[in-house]
Parts: structure tokens; sequence; C-alpha cells
């Protein structure tokens, strides 16, 4: 591919990017190739519950701190369509461990075990995802839209979502606060 593969990484909108559906935001990186990207966006909350969502699929969490769980938005790309981040195990019906901290599952499976607390310990869940086509996520790094590092489980299950930006800039010792908005400008 002649580029770096950003799997496993996190993108960080700079704070020039405009973009409605990137600006502030974080991204988890599942899959990165010479066809293109696709990852899920952390720190976009939405006004919807689990318990949306299981009644939907005529379901019923036996907790109300799982009924309660916040549903975020993943990305703009089939926004109906549920992903799961969480820590690698296969034992879902579609998963793939992006790392060894940090699994990926699309199936009904998982949310059936969230529901009846037989799920993974830790779950962060979105509907819909972003994407990028073959060459886009490398040239949209090259005009300063984003920063790119090594993803945190930590940040993804355990840091408040409000946080999670200027945290993951952290990670690459980048305080957001003092970098510009002008390209080209210091």
């Amino acid at each position: 591919m002649g580029t770096t593969n950003l799997t496993n990484q996190f993108l960080i909108a700079m704070p020039n990017l405009a973009d409605p559906n990137f600006h502030h935001t974080v991204t988890f990186i599942c899959a990165h190739n010479e066809d293109g990207a696709m990852g899920i966006v952390i720190n976009r909350p939405m006004e919807l519950a689990l318990s949306d969502i299981l009644a939907q699929m005529n379901l019923t969490a036996r907790s109300p701190d799982v009924d309660n769980m916040i549903i975020h938005q993943g990305g703009p790309v089939q926004t109906d369509r549920g992903f799961v981040l969480h820590r690698p195990d296969t034992s879902w019906h579609s998963s793939i461990n992006v790392s060894d901290e940090i699994g990926v599952t699309t199936s009904r499976d998982i949310l059936e075990a969230i529901a009846e607390g037989r799920g993974p310990e830790q779950a962060f869940i979105a509907l819909g995802y972003a994407g990028w086509a073959a060459g886009q996520l490398e040239q949209e790094i090259k005009e300063n839209a984003w920063l790119s590092g090594p993803a945190g489980s930590d940040i993804i299950f355990r840091t408040p979502v409000e946080k999670r930006w200027e945290r993951a800039a952290r990670l690459l010792g980048v305080d957001v606060d003092r970098l510009s908005s002008d390209v080209g400008h210091a």
C-alpha cells in the first residue's frame, strides 16, 4: 500500500475539521487497507439508550444499568447498523479482534448476551460507522484534517465521553487547546 496501516489507531479530528460528522471526534480505526478504511467514532453519544434498541429487537435487559447504556453515533454510514466494541472475544457470530485489547462485533447475539447479563464486561455500542474510500483517508491526513496515533482501550471503555478527544490527543503528546485551527500556522 505504500502508507502506514492505521488499523487499531485513533484518528483525532484537528480543530479545523469543519465536517459536522467529525468535528472534535475520535475515531477508532477497525480496518485499513488498500481498499479504504472503516472506523467507529467513540465520542458522539446519542439521545438513545440500549433499552430503545433492545425493544426494537423484542429483547429485555435484566438490569437497569444495561437498559441505560448510552448508544453512540459511530459515523454517518449505515446508521441503522450496530457495532459493539469490546475486549477481544470470538464467541460472537460476527466478530473480529482488531488488537489484543479491542474487538468489534456486529451480530445480534452479543446484544442478546448483554441484555441477559452474560455479555462482555466492557462494551461500547454504536450505530453507524465512518468509512473512507481507497486513498481518501491518506489524503485527508495530508490535508491536516486528522492526527493519528495508537488507540487506548481505557479511552474507549473508561474515559468520560466529553474527555475522549483531548485524552486521545494527549496520548500523542498533543494539547488540542494549543493547536491552531489555521493550516500552516503555529
